[in-house]
């Protein structure tokens, strides 16, 4: 297995990573083990995070975890909108979010939906994602319910056991209005970890993983500008 360590020096400056989940709790289900994970890292990073279905109680729901998250970030922006969840096919002024995220945000690093995910809502903010950004690297992470679309994902993020429970004991203690669907359990979200990690074999046994269709990868001769033209 090749290891690929990426990112700039810590002397420049920080890594921007841009996390877009169509509802409250998609981003830490699908990333939130890799998102401790890199704040851990000595390089400082900026994140934004983007929650587009977080009316109601889920509007505090999502901005408490997404803080708890983000405690490491260097800097941190959580926006949320109240577009209806189920409905985002019909609702064409949910391209106007990404539009402004076009001109406001230049990150190095996305994570967004799964392009094959069953759910709507997942694959129109994963179309939209790779609409609005044409030359960034995009990981699409997976959400695990009952239409059974887990596929065969082809980026892997190693996981401790210790980060696994720490992302699963946030999203147990943030939301508490999912605590009665028969998915949201802590076997669940461990099992998922722990199939992923037999998958890429890392001695840690644990992992998230992504597909990666798109990666630019530049050995020192050339950095790829992040244009969204």
């Amino acid at each position: 297995m090749i290891t690929l360590t990426w990112g700039v020096g810590a002397s420049e400056r920080p890594l921007r990573v841009l996390l877009i989940g169509a509802h409250a709790d998609d981003i830490e289900i699908g990333c939130g083990g890799t998102v401790l994970s890199l704040l851990r890292r000595p390089q400082p990073i900026d994140v934004t995070w983007l929650v587009l279905a977080a009316g109601g109680p889920r509007k505090e729901e999502a901005i408490s975890s997404a803080d708890s998250f983000l405690a490491g970030a260097a800097k941190r922006l959580v926006l949320t909108h109240t577009f209806r969840d189920g409905y985002f096919p019909y609702d064409p002024s949910i391209k106007d979010v990404f539009e402004g995220l076009k001109s406001a945000a230049q990150p190095d690093l996305i994570f967004t939906h799964y392009r094959d995910d069953r759910h709507q809502d997942h694959r129109i903010v994963s179309d939209l994602t790779w609409n609005t950004f044409r030359s960034h690297v995009i990981l699409e992470y997976e959400v695990p319910k009952y239409d059974g679309d887990l596929g065969s994902p082809n980026v892997f993020v190693s996981l401790s056991r210790d980060t696994c429970e720490a992302k699963i004991d946030a999203l147990m203690t943030h939301y508490k209005s999912q605590a009665l669907k028969r998915w949201f359990t802590r076997d669940t979200f461990i099992a998922l970890a722990r199939l992923r990690g037999i998958e890429v074999g890392d001695s840690t046994g644990y992992a998230e993983a992504f597909y990666g269709r798109k990666l630019p990868l530049a050995f020192g001769e050339h950095t790829p500008s992040n244009s969204t033209a």
